[in-house]
């Protein structure tokens, strides 16, 4: 016994002098004694953490100690190929197309629409004859395209500061015109601060996420448009949906989900309602007061996109804030378009200071995209300025859809479900008596409720045969074509088939302007009436 204790003596004191040595090692290393803290907590705590750690740590190195590769290095399992092989094979591959083929109606639909030269605006010249038309398609309702004090003014600026950022605005891509932009909007809705996004799409679909996470609770329209759809999918919240534009179903589903979270016992989370100004889809206007109303009534806040209200509706193109005369404080983030709006780019979220603050680190918009070049900001501050000085615009956009409403109201085969005040106009086909599914699921008093106004109504699609809903496609697009043959310019709504949350009927979008004097409207919307009767009497 002693023999083999002499013999092991040696071993024990290296050992000893090893762990001793690797201890004074360890003990020298920052936040060793942070490390050999939380150990001997775990192992006190836990004895079988430890161990599993242990297996953890050690399949770590060995998985990373291992070769990468697990070739064969034999090759006994490879298949040898000649070259002329080889070479046959590369010739028969083709690879997976990255997208089906374009159908016969979208390739219709590309031939079909109009390219024109020259500066864009009320009155432009078609590339394919040279003839000049009457614009009735871009949105350009405050009648800035064009406008000589902004270009002299864009020119000015991109000679100062060059064309681009060429960075995000929270690292070195922020410059003073869009910290002065920023302050115009803000003075201009009347709020106490304003943030800017470079891109009108990403704006409402930045703001959402960066507020509602998952576990909140979003109360949305049905028929909001596609860029809050992206927003509020981004977001993992929990979604409730309303029917369109129907507050009475919105309080339905508010007090159903107090009576839930009760019922439940649940803590109280963040809660939004999101919905549009006036809608993308249909032209439809929210009531704002009876909303706002409901906002404090259930504690909600309030997500507004008013990117085709902004710039439109109100005595100086506020939007519905001031249509209604409704403080925009009360509006806990009112969102705008500097594109439709102002004749710019990108977008903007009004509200508090510390609900701006808050984006300008969780914005993903904001803090991976570029700034707008400085000469698009300069150009949407002179806009305000335009709006603010010029409220004879609205006077003239007002008059131009009161004009245009009064002979579109007269005429029998089609349905107009827009807002009355709304410059955005959208026209569907009234369904014949005869019609068997679309006129048995759609009633025209549906389209005509003042309350609901479900001209855009979900899974629209599946309501009829697919063969109606491409033949009604094809009726508008011919009323397009022939309009346009006579020298007004119109557009067919453009939808995203298959990927929005609910897809309307086929329409005719008029986006009518100030730039166009009350008897030109006249004019082009009495040749879209004279086509409308005659491409829809032949249904019979």
């Amino acid at each position: 016994m002693n023999t083999t204790s002499t013999t092991l003596a040696p071993l024990f004191s290296f050992l000893e002098y090893s762990l001793t040595t690797a201890q004074t090692t360890f003990d020298k290393l920052p936040g060793s004694a942070v490390v050999l803290r939380y150990v001997k907590s775990s192992h006190q705590n836990d004895p079988g953490r430890t161990l599993l750690e242990l297996i953890l740590f050690l399949f770590a190195i060995r998985t990373l100690l291992q070769s990468r590769t697990r070739a064969d290095r034999n090759g006994k399992h490879f298949i040898q190929f000649s070259d002329k092989e080889i070479d046959e094979l590369v010739d028969e591959w083709v690879p997976e197309p990255l997208e089906l083929p374009l159908t016969q109606s979208e390739v219709s639909d590309l031939a079909a629409v109009p390219v024109i030269t020259g500066p864009n605006g009320p009155k432009p010249k078609l590339a394919a004859t040279g003839k000049t038309v009457t614009n009735l398609a871009s949105l350009n309702f405050a009648g800035l395209a064009g406008n000589e004090h902004i270009k002299q003014r864009a020119v000015e600026t991109l000679r100062k500061y060059g064309l681009g950022s060429c960075g995000p605005p929270g690292f070195y891509g922020t410059l003073d015109v869009h910290m002065d932009l920023e302050h115009d909007i803000a003075d201009f809705l009347g709020t106490e601060a304003a943030i800017l996004y470079s891109q009108g799409f990403s704006t409402i679909s930045s703001v959402i996420p960066a507020f509602c996470k998952r576990g909140d609770i979003i109360v949305a329209d049905r028929a909001v448009n596609f860029a809050i759809q992206k927003g509020i999918q981004i977001s993992r919240s929990t979604v409730r949906w309303y029917n369109h534009n129907d507050l009475n179903s919105l309080e339905e589903v508010l007090n159903n989900i107090e009576k839930e979270r009760k019922k439940r016992r649940g803590p109280l989370t963040r809660r939004f309602i999101i919905t549009e100004g006036i809608f993308q889809k249909d032209g439809v206007m929210v009531d704002l007061p009876k909303l706002i109303e409901l906002k404090y009534q259930f504690k909600y806040r309030l997500i507004l996109d008013e990117s085709y209200s902004f710039g439109v509706v109100g005595r100086t193109g506020r939007g519905l804030t001031e249509l209604y005369n409704v403080p925009a404080a009360k509006v806990d983030m009112l969102l705008g378009s500097c594109a439709i709006g102002l004749g710019s780019c990108g977008g903007f979220c009004a509200g508090s200071q510390i609900v701006i603050d808050h984006q300008r680190i969780n914005g993903p918009s904001f803090v991976f995209s570029a700034s707008m070049p400085a000469l698009l900001a300069v150009s949407a501050s002179e806009g305000i300025n335009i709006l603010r000085n010029t409220p004879s615009i609205f006077e003239t956009l007002q008059e131009n859809v009161r004009a245009a409403r009064a002979i579109l109201d007269r005429i029998d085969s089609i349905i107009i479900p827009s807002h009355p005040a709304s410059p955005v106009i959208h026209i569907y086909v009234r369904p014949l008596p005869s019609a068997g599914l679309l006129s048995a699921s759609v009633s025209t008093s549906s389209y005509l409720s003042a309350s609901v106004h479900h001209a855009t109504f979900p899974s629209a699609k599946d309501a009829m045969k697919h063969a109606e809903y491409e033949a009604e496609e094809r009726l508008l697009q011919e009323v397009v074509e022939d309009c346009l043959a006579q020298g007004v310019m119109l557009t067919r709504a453009k939808r995203l088939k298959g990927q929005e949350l609910s897809e309307p009927r086929p329409s005719i979008r008029l986006a009518l302007t100030s730039a166009l004097t009350k008897k030109e409207t006249e004019k082009a919307v009495g040749v879209l009436k004279s086509v409308l009767v005659k491409v829809l009497s032949r249904r019979r």
